[in-house]
This record gives structure tokens, sequence and C-alpha cells, in this order.
């Protein structure tokens, strides 16, 4: 069910902060008609850390509506809490959503046998499959692969994002067992992480340009590393750029310069710089340039 180029979705808002459910519903239906094959509600890249729980669940149902079955929805419930995170997870269970993407708790620094008991307890609360995530350059913890393998073990848990690039898609696909979905959470190595035994990613880079990543991983996935390496290179300023500034900081700012979004963003995050304006601009181009067919 998760693979292939999953988009980790910006929450589109107004220039005073609301949610602009317009807005959400043109982007929804441009990644459906973009052949992208996943949609991950209210994760980093939907500002999370900022959405009130009526919001998240307003979003998700509303994601659900659209989509109606047609590619998998899932939405973040991952907090700092496991008490906050279980009791998410049994709400966000309620909606039609495929599956449920939990982050290490931040801040807290658990060891890996909290992660473990974190993970188990969200897993048995959860009526829907839990998929893990793993980005320490924001949560300041590291959910190592044999902590990985261990929770791989029950019934609950289907797979993982995996932000650490390298090595780490390798490690986890030799100690997991083979229907445990890996998935990138690191744009500009994916292609390789694929090459190594992962089923997709979750992208940031696939809200500025759907298609062409979406054609990258699948021709990734078919083994087409000659194709996958050729639209991933046209890509890579993307990749790169997009993290200029604090994501979703210039993705929300490509977003807006499509005429897709406002330019809406919550504090503590702020609007991109001007002295980046350029470079982001830059990076579009080069991806509106390579479009395929």
């Amino acid at each position: 069910m998760f693979s292939g180029s999953l988009v980790a979705i910006v929450t589109p808002m107004r220039r005073d902060g609301a949610l602009d459910l317009e807005a959400w519903t043109r982007l929804i239906e441009l990644h459906l008609a973009s052949g992208t094959n996943g949609i991950v509600v209210g994760g980093s890249t939907g500002e999370s850390a900022t959405l009130e729980e009526h919001e998240l669940r307003t979003l998700t149902q509303r994601a659900c509506d659209i989509v109606r079955k047609r590619i998998p929805v899932l939405a973040g419930a991952g907090t700092s809490s496991t008490a906050a995170t279980v009791a998410r997870a049994r709400g966000l269970s309620e909606l039609p959503v495929d599956g449920l993407l939990v982050v290490t708790p931040a801040y807290n620094r658990p060891t890996q046998e909290g992660l473990y008991q974190h993970f188990a307890a969200v897993a048995a609360a959860s009526r829907k499959p839990v998929i893990l995530y793993n980005v320490p350059s924001r949560t300041a913890v590291d959910l190592m692969p044999e902590t990985v393998a261990r929770l791989a073990q029950l019934s609950g848990i289907a797979g993982i994002k995996e932000a650490v690039p390298g090595d780490r898609i390798g490690e986890l696909r030799g100690a997991c067992r083979g229907d445990f979905a890996i998935l990138s959470g690191d744009d500009a190595t994916a292609r390789l992480a694929i090459f190594a035994g992962a089923q997709g990613v979750i992208s940031v880079t696939a809200n500025a340009a759907p298609r062409l990543m979406a054609d990258m991983v699948a021709r990734a996935l078919a083994g087409d590393r000659r194709g996958a390496e050729a639209l991933d290179a046209r890509l890579a300023a993307l990749h790169r750029d997009l993290f200029v500034e604090s994501n979703p900081i210039a993705v929300k700012w490509a977003l807006a310069q499509q005429g897709l979004i406002s330019e809406g963003i919550r504090l503590p995050l702020t609007p991109l710089a001007p002295a980046s304006h350029a470079v982001v601009r830059a990076a579009i181009q080069a991806a509106q340039d390579a479009r395929v067919g």
C-alpha cells in the first residue's frame, strides 16, 4: 500500500494563519492528477507543531473525502508525549485514513527501550497501520535499526519513513521482515534509497514538482537507473534549495509563486527571506523546464 512518491503535503494558510481549505482542495486534486502515490497530512512539512487537533482532523477528513481511496492518505499522529500520541492515534483512527505517521518524540531524548515502548503503545491503540518516522535532525533522537527490527515484529507497525541518508536503508532492509515498508525521508538521496531497498519516498520536493518526482520514483522502482538518474539530476536544485531555510518555509513560498497557495505561514516560522528568493525561483524553473511526458 505504501510505495512510490508520497507527498508530505504543506498546509495552505491565509495571510492571517487561518486554514485555506479551498487551496487544500486544489493541492490534493493536483497531486491526484500528477501521479502522486500518497498524501501525508500534518507532517513536519504540514506544520504539525502548530496545528490544533480540530484542524488536523478537518484537513485529514477533507483529504479522505477528496481522494476517495484512490491513493493512501496518512495522518501525522506523533507528539513528544506517549499519552498524547496514543490519544491522537485513537482519534485519527476513527477517520477513513489508511495509516498514521508517528514521529519519534522530540526534545525528550528517550532511550531505545523508551522508543520501543512508545511506538508499541501507539500501535496497540491505533486501528490503522502505523508508519514510524525517524528524523534525528529535528527530534534529537535516532531510532536505530535494531529497534526498528523489534518494532517491525508488531502487527500494527507497517513501515518506516527513514530520514537518515547513507547506509541506513540497507541496514533496515536486512533487519526487517520483507513486507515492512521502508520509505526514504530524504529527497536528495531517495533515488539511491530505492536502489538500496526502499519502496519509495515521503517527499517535500513532490509539493513543487509532483509529476517529475512521481516519474523519477517510478523509474527507480522499475530498475531504470539511467532514466531515474536523469530526472533526479533535474530535481537536484529543488532537493537542495527547498531547505535553504527551515522546511516548509521555502516550499510554501515556491507554491505561492506558482499561484497554488497564499503566502500564509505560522509563527515561529516566517516567510522566505528576500535574499533567498532568486535561489528558490531558479530551482522551480529548473524543474519546470524539465517536464517529461
